[in-house]
């Protein structure tokens, strides 16, 4: 019998509802799809295809949500980092459109998702906000909204004295709200999907780490330690941690981005008084900084932030001290910088021009890989697709900008120095933009 999996010291490991461990893969196996990996977009891919009555097998390494799906910040954002909508209609015509149709609709699919499925993840759809930490930053707020309007999404600008009241802070100019966003418990959202997978009819193996994949000129054979699955159609599923467990497994795809530690952290619940008086609508909030400041509350009231921090030394407490810094200069009546309870990292995935690849696998076999930090609602909607593309649907209609996998040069020296860019965005946060 396996070892239990150990999670990382997250609020999230503390607060989700517990799951019983599915039981590895043993033998030989067949069935119509095969899912690696038991994230946001494995599990997404998998119930859509369950619901539909099709076989479909979950390979997870270690657990579901181990991985980024259950340690990021758990904020519900429909929208890219950097790569603007009209960007992908320009590189990729009519499916660039469809792509940015998508992610703007995508963490209202989500919602419903967990609405429909009645999963118990603490989510709470009270809108993504992104404020302008410059005045300079407000127009590209306007042009934000105003872009992301065109495309479907529900956007509003809103000028410093509507930001001051929805954050309770005067610290910002300005900013775009999407109200279809908000946030999550992420690893509650992860358990919760693969309970509906496991409902509908898929089957989960956990602590079976792939080893190798093929397609044989007939079928996809998926080998593990200790079993096979064989099947017709394959969905790679495995994003910042691709090659991290199985160091061979897809190496081209794992080396065409750079897994980025992201750190996370809560602190001690807020007394009613402050909370009155911060984030009133419970928003999700991350800003126009490159050395980002973000934050929502949990259940408890506790705010939910995080950061990145230059230098290997010390690093967890520093970060603590850093974040707690953050939010103490954005909410002075907080009075003293908060004690953080819980302090966490995991990886995400980025790329250099912060666009998402979608690769064709072969016969019927597809992966995603490039989330940028945006990977709880565009990891969900993408498994959509894929289990639309797997599952027969004509890929011309779909909302898949299909590439091929072009590795990083220097791949290893690329991880290496990937924390110094920090820098770069820090001195970016002090230049108005040029719109």
């Amino acid at each position: 019998m396996n070892s239990p999996v150990t999670f990382p010291p997250s609020i999230w490991a503390v607060t989700s509802p517990p799951r019983v461990p599915a039981a590895p893969l043993t033998g030989d196996v067949v069935t119509d799809t095969v899912v690696i990996g038991a994230g946001f977009t494995g599990l997404s891919a998998a119930l859509h295809l369950a619901k539909a009555s099709r076989d479909v097998v979950v390979l997870e390494g270690q657990a579901v949500g181990w991985g980024a799906s259950g340690v990021n910040n758990g904020q519900v954002i429909p929208t890219l980092t950097a790569a603007e909508p009209d960007m992908w209609v320009a590189r990729y015509g009519d499916t660039g459109r469809r792509f940015a149709e998508l992610i703007g609709a995508s963490a209202g699919m989500l919602f419903d998702t967990i609405r429909a499925e009645n999963i118990q993840a603490d989510a709470e759809q009270t809108g993504w906000f992104q404020p302008a930490h410059s005045a300079g930053r407000t127009k590209l707020s306007q042009m934000r909204a105003d872009n992301w309007q065109r495309f479907g999404l529900e956007a509003h600008y809103l000028d410093r004295t509507a930001t001051t009241d929805l954050l309770g802070s005067d610290r910002w100019f300005g900013g775009m709200l999407a109200p279809s966003g908000g946030h999550v418990n992420p690893l509650a959202l992860a358990r919760g999907l693969a309970g509906a997978v496991e409902s509908h009819g898929g089957t989960i193996h956990e602590q079976s780490c792939v080893e190798s994949y093929v397609h044989d000129g007939i079928k996809w054979v998926v080998k593990t330690k200790h079993g096979t699955v064989t099947a017709r159609a394959l969905i790679l599923a495995t994003n910042a941690y691709t090659g991290e467990l199985a160091p061979r497994l897809a190496k081209r795809i794992a080396h065409s981005i750079v897994p980025v530690v992201s750190w996370q952290m809560s602190t001690e619940p807020l007394s009613d008084e402050v909370r009155s008086t911060i984030l009133k609508g419970r928003q999700a909030v991350s800003d126009t900084r490159g050395d980002l400041r973000f934050f929502h509350y949990d259940r408890d009231n506790r705010l939910i932030t995080g950061g990145a921090i230059l230098g290997e030394w010390n690093v967890q407490e520093r970060m603590a001290k850093k974040a707690a810094s953050n939010l103490m200069a954005s909410f002075p009546q907080l009075k003293s910088p908060p004690k953080m309870t819980h302090v966490w990292n995991g990886f995400l995935s980025m790329n250099w021009d912060r666009f998402p690849r979608v690769h064709s696998l072969g016969p019927n076999g597809w992966a995603w890989i490039g989330c940028n930090g945006r990977g709880v609602a565009l990891g969900s909607a993408l498994g959509r697709e894929m289990a639309r593309a797997v599952d027969g649907e004509d890929t011309a209609g779909l909302a898949l900008p299909v590439t091929k996998p072009h590795a990083l040069p220097f791949h290893p020296i690329a991880r290496r120095i990937a924390p110094y860019y920090l820098a770069w965005m820090k001195l970016k946060d002090h230049v108005e933009p040029k719109l």
